[in-house]
């Protein structure tokens, strides 16, 4: 569910703002005062919305708009293709999704969410907090360069272009152009059509760009941060299993997890994924060594069936199993970091043969998807991590890039990689919803003007083309409003 406090903050802030609007709009004596500051300013308030429109960058519009008029031709052709492509790609999408959607909700498959391409994000319920500097910024960008390629179209195809603004819809930002609209109805429909599609155009070029420097990060920094040597410690949550004296520190450099190679944030991910789909690797240990370190204990089974043979107090304990030639289910109690450092990974007892030394791979004996993870950062002592694999994942936060001097911040790939993985993923967002042939949306306009460019010479009666727009129109309102409700539910009711 969305978090009380959330909801609080954002409908006492809106019912504060409009309660002033309100009061002052209806006073005698600071209405007409009122009423000229918010025209002076371009201001506007409405119940959960609020925006601001200027003509301060009208002449910058206009300068783009004018350069280079071959170039932004084929560049706004190319842009309408791509348009064009994307509303019936999008349907397909949101096709796609819903079908995800209500599989998942009629079978109960975890997995399924995270294979959908579009989830309706939540502030505070699937989006952390943390994130959300990122994600706001991110949408207000996208939404920028979405409405400055209709605006530098508008120019392009003679639509007097009358201004630029900026909004906020609930806690969402957003940005629009105002154009004459007698103007966008007296050019032709392929016209028509460059100015649609270049929102959708431009948010797939800076899903582009963004994707290429994100590509391109480690070159870049190259200068200042080398890559491939591990993975560096950014941040360790309070509460996680791996705060402590031995545990991880920001600024430590994880080289690996077990015996699996950690050069990058790729790695810990790829490596903690394996080690919680595999089972529970052993360690080779000396007949003799094990003989010293066990030693009587209590054997019992936990409620999952899996063996328990040191106290539940001990804090340096572990109960290990191995097998010999005469029993295949022995166990002993085994402080965990003598056993374990220095020791090679196993499997089987005849991974640990070595110099006819008699050896046994002991195994932890834990509770299932519970696993004992070896982990390295040079030149600290290793630290040994006892429960799931992805709490340790979630609750440390690393990079790839380490700095090549002290006084480099460590944060600053990471800000950087974050913002453009944000921007990838909303404004390509950004550019599928608005395809979508949907009432309110890009989509509309630019079904309409490709129905007319298309279907002229087909269907004659120009209201029978409005009809046949109208009803595709209402089923793909009824396909997006039927992907945020049903995506809605997932996210805060389940």
């Amino acid at each position: 569910m969305i978090p009380i406090p959330v909801v609080v903050c954002v409908l006492g802030g809106w019912c504060a703002i409009y309660l002033v609007d309100t009061l002052l709009k209806s006073s005698n004596s600071l209405k007409a005062s009122y009423e000229d500051w918010l025209l002076t300013y371009g201001l506007s308030v409405s119940p959960f919305h609020m925006r601001w429109q200027t003509a301060l960058f009208n002449r910058q519009f206009y300068s783009w708009g004018r350069w280079k008029p071959r170039f932004l031709y084929l560049w706004f052709s190319i842009g309408m293709v791509f348009g064009i492509v994307a509303m019936f790609g999008s349907v397909i999408l949101l096709g796609k999704t819903l079908i995800q959607t209500l599989t998942q909700m009629l079978t109960e498959a975890p997995k399924a969410q995270n294979d959908r391409m579009l989830q309706v994000v939540v502030p505070g319920v699937n989006l952390p907090v943390s994130q959300l500097t990122y994600f706001f910024s991110a949408i207000l960008i996208s939404g920028v360069i979405h409405e400055v390629g209709h605006g530098v179209a508008a120019i392009r195809e003679q639509v007097r272009f009358n201004g630029f603004g900026i909004f906020i819809f609930i806690v969402y930002p957003g940005a629009f152009v105002d154009l004459f609209t007698t103007h966008l109805q007296l050019i032709s429909p392929v016209q028509q059509l460059r100015i649609f599609c270049a929102g959708v155009w431009h948010n797939f070029v800076l899903g582009i760009a963004s994707f290429i420097v994100l590509f391109l990060l480690p070159a870049i920094l190259f200068p200042f941060y080398y890559t491939g040597v591990g993975a560096l410690v950014t941040e360790v949550a309070e509460d996680s299993p791996a705060n402590g004296p031995r545990g991880l520190f920001v600024g430590d450099l994880v080289t690996n997890l077990q015996d699996c190679p950690v050069y990058s944030v790729e790695d810990w991910n790829s490596c903690l994924g394996d080690i919680s789909e595999k089972s529970q690797v052993g360690y080779c240990i000396s007949a003799a060594t094990l003989q010293q370190l066990s030693f009587p204990a209590r054997v019992y089974r936990r409620l999952d069936g899996t063996v328990e043979c040191c106290s539940n107090n001990s804090l340096t304990d572990i109960c290990f199993s191995y097998s010999n030639k005469l029993d295949s289910h022995l166990y002993a109690c085994l402080p965990a970091r003598k056993v374990i450092e220095a020791s090679k990974v196993c499997r089987a007892n005849m991974d640990c043969q070595k110099d006819f030394v008699p050896s046994f791979c002991v195994t932890p004996s834990l509770e299932n998807q519970t696993r004992l993870i070896r982990v390295k950062h040079p030149p600290h002592i290793d630290m040994l991590y006892v429960g799931h694999p992805m709490h340790l994942q979630y609750t440390v936060s690393l990079s790839s890039f380490v700095p090549r001097q002290n006084f480099l911040s460590i944060d600053l790939p990471v800000v950087i990689e974050t913002f453009c993985k944000y921007l990838i993923s909303l404004s390509g967002a950004l550019a599928v919803i608005n395809a979508v042939p949907c009432f309110a949306l890009d989509g509309q306009w630019i079904l309409n003007s490709f129905l007319e460019a298309t279907l002229s010479s087909l269907i004659v009666e120009k209201q029978n083309r409005e009809l046949v727009g109208f009803l595709i129109l209402l089923a793909g309102s009824a396909l997006l409003a039927a992907n945020v409700a049903l995506g809605l539910w997932m996210v805060t009711a389940r």
